[in-house]
């Protein structure tokens, strides 16, 4: 097989949660220029609808569709769905993320768990549903979208006199334990011939401010933010048969951020 045709998506069906936000976005957009019929699902339907119309404006293969990752009947229902429209589903991306408090002294008991019902109980749901779907044909990709704060703590310092709030202790103990449970998976569906790799983007530019964004730089070996063409690559690298022999692997996409 030619190595281009390798990366080619085509007939593959993918949903993507939390596909119509920032970095679900690139995503989505990745999967449907690679070939795929891509799934922009989350709980903001019309945002999704709005996402999926801008890929079929330009002859792309893309729906939206309602998924709240924080009810087991909404993940159940999705995969009825797609089962009952397309027969199977190829890959999935576990991208959608739930954002409540801040920092460790002012973070609430309620603001931890409003969060772990989608970043630690919904992600479990998700690939225990929909991975079991793939399990049943024997094929499929699970990407889980993790951060660098995953991996290492933040740098509490360049957050100072920005603006922006420091990175919250519920989201890094989502991270950290997505990226355990990314093996876990990998080595359970391996017997399925189904893959599981975690993705671990670095900071994202999207309009923060000035003074956040050369903090950010000067702290990153490559000297810049990523942008969505870092994360559309790497997502349909992961997705297609260019992977075909990886599983259980975590990659950081961070500039080399966690190299120092």
């Amino acid at each position: 097989m030619n190595v281009m045709d390798l990366f080619r998506l085509d007939g593959k069906v993918a949903l993507v949660s939390g596909g119509a936000g920032m970095v679900g976005s690139a995503i989505s957009e990745g999967l449907a220029e690679a070939g795929a019929k891509v799934i922009i699902a989350s709980r903001n339907l019309s945002e999704c609808e709005k996402r999926a119309k801008e890929l079929r404006d330009r002859g792309l293969d893309a729906v939206a569709m309602e998924l709240d990752l924080s009810s087991e009947d909404s993940i159940t229902t999705s995969r009825d769905a797609v089962v009952s429209n397309w027969g199977k589903l190829d890959i999935l991306f576990n991208n959608a993320v739930s954002r409540a408090g801040l920092g460790l002294e002012t973070m609430t008991k309620e603001e931890w768990e409003t969060t772990m019902k989608v970043n630690s109980t919904g992600l479990f749901l998700s690939c225990k549903i929909l991975g079991a779907e793939m399990a049943k044909r024997r094929s499929g990709s699970i990407v889980n979208i993790a951060s660098i704060y995953g991996l290492v703590g933040p740098d509490f310092r360049i957050y100072e006199g920005t603006g922006i709030g420091q990175s919250p202790a519920n989201y890094a103990f989502a991270k950290g334990g997505m990226i355990s449970f990314t093996r876990y998976l990998a080595t359970y569906y391996a017997r399925y011939n189904v893959r599981v790799n975690c993705i671990c983007p670095g900071g994202y530019q999207s309009g923060q401010p000035e003074t956040f964004i050369k903090k950010y730089v000067e702290r990153t070996p490559l000297g810049r933010m990523a942008c969505k063409d870092d994360i559309k690559g790497v997502a349909v690298f992961f997705a297609s048969d260019a992977s075909a022999y990886i599983t259980g692997q975590v990659l950081p996409v961070d500039g080399g951020w966690t190299a120092w």
